[in-house]
Formats: structure tokens, sequence, C-alpha cells
């Protein structure tokens, strides 16, 4: 049975095979089904949640959704996913703890997807690879995370490891996340980055004052850079109003592809197409 927990647990044909179901439901042509997917997500949730509940719907499966504290019970969630499979067909969670899924995804029962955790935030990483793939080679672009050690750091990690990016994390010392390549030289780091990544800065945000990404930074950066920050972004925060106003901010509309992404995640859960 496929999981998407992490993107560790994934092989580079999971990745080519989503992206392909990806293509298909971008073009109207993806696979459909007739079943209910059981989510759980906060209120707070905006983004993740309208483009997997409008996605599962699309393709022809039922949203149920449910608050993340739901799962916060005795019951042992190998017996949640057990009842569950019973009526639904998979499962999408929001939950601050990675244990929570695993333990959902360890019974084996349905699939089960991270939808973000405390630990990392794998459909959000693989629905930008692949916008910047329909665009660009990859492996052939230089990423520039801008920001500590968190989920979307975490991710981007993963990410990196299994499409082979080429991924450099800037912030100050102490804060990157373990095993990756750092720096903490932001204006020499901006001259070879093809795309540029931010978080928010959580709990450093004095120590990342001076990593905030500014439309003179970009400027250095080579012809075409891409600015993805990942949302939800402050301006003035982890980047300046006018960055996220100039011509190598991605827009809105990059994140178009968490639709088709994350229908392709179902159905390749699913086993679909």
């Amino acid at each position: 049975m496929r999981h998407l927990i992490r993107l560790d647990d994934w092989t580079a044909a999971d990745a080519a095979a989503v992206f392909s179901l990806a293509d298909a439901y971008r073009g109207g042509a993806g696979p459909v089904t007739d079943g209910a997917a059981v989510m759980f997500f906060p209120p707070s949730s905006l983004r993740t949640r309208v483009s997997f509940e409008r996605g599962a719907q699309l393709m022809g499966l039922q949203p149920i959704v449910f608050p993340p504290e739901t799962l916060d019970k005795p019951e042992a969630l190998g017996d949640v996913a057990g009842y569950l499979a019973q009526w639904a067909d998979v499962v999408v969670a929001r939950h601050p703890s990675i244990a929570v899924l695993e333990e959902l995804a360890g019974a084996d029962a349905l699939p089960v997807v991270n939808a973000m955790t405390d630990e990392n935030h794998p459909c959000e990483v693989l629905s930008d690879v692949y916008a910047l793939s329909r665009q660009s080679d990859v492996r052939a672009l230089n990423f520039l995370f801008v920001g500590a050690n968190g989920n979307i750091a975490r991710a981007w990690q993963e990410a990196a490891a299994l499409f082979d990016l080429d991924l450099v994390q800037c912030c100050p010392d102490g804060l990157a996340t373990p095993g990756a390549v750092w720096t903490d030289d932001l204006a020499t780091a901006i001259r070879s980055a093809d795309v540029v990544l931010t978080d928010g800065p959580g709990r450093h945000t004095a120590a990342l004052e001076r990593f905030r990404i500014t439309t003179e930074l970009l400027a250095t950066a080579p012809s075409g850079v891409r600015f993805a920050p990942c949302p939800p972004f402050v301006r003035g925060r982890e980047a300046t109003a006018e960055a996220l106003a100039g011509e190598a901010f991605v827009g809105y509309g990059f994140k178009r592809s968490l639709l088709p992404v994350q229908q392709a995640v179902l159905a390749y859960c699913l086993g679909l197409g």
C-alpha cells in the first residue's frame, strides 16, 4: 500500500509517476473514481485544504473533514484507520505530530497522505518542484533556501535528495537543517541562485532579520531568478514588500499546481491511472 509521509520514502520513479498524473489532471484527463477521502485540517489551513478538498471532489472522492484534534484520543490509531477503511478510501491529515500519521499508515488499512506536520510538508514542496519542472530541468537549477531549520526546510532537503537538486541553505550559524549544505553569506549565495526559497522565521525573527530578501539582493542573482516564498509570508519579515512586488516573485499562480499535484498524489496512492 502506498502512503506519502516523507519524500525520503519515495523513489524517483514514484515522483515521475505523480508528475505524469499531474500533467493528466492539468489537461482534464486525470483518472476518476467513486469514493471518499477523510481529511483532518485545522481552521487555519487555507491553500492546502482548498486544493485537497476541491481536487478530491473533482476526481470523485467525497471529502469528509474533521479537525486534527479528532485523532488526539486514547483509541489506537491503527484501530481508527481500520474503521475508516470500512467507508473511506484514503486519509489526508495535517497534524503537528508526524508520529500520528506514521501510526495511521502503519496499519496499512488505507493510504495516508501527509498534508503537513511539524516535521515536514511534502505535498507543498512536490507542487513547487512540479511547477518549476514545467519550465526548466530542475536538476540544472541552483536552489537557495533562506531560513532556519523547520518543516519547510526539511521538506526541501527531502526533495533535494529525491530529485537530485543543488540546494544550499542560508541562515545564521546553528540554525541550519542537519546535513544541509549551508552558508551564512547571503550576498554571495544569491549571486548563483536560480530559485530563491523562504519560510517564515518562527521564533528566530531577530536572528534572521539580516537574511531578509530585498530587490537589491535579487538584482544580483542570475537573470530570470525565481523568488518563491512559502506562504503564508509577511511583507517586511522574510522579504520586503518591494521584493514581493518585483518581477522575480513567482506570483500567486505558482501555487496553482497544488491542485493537480495533490490530485496526482491521491491517485497514485490509490493505484489509479
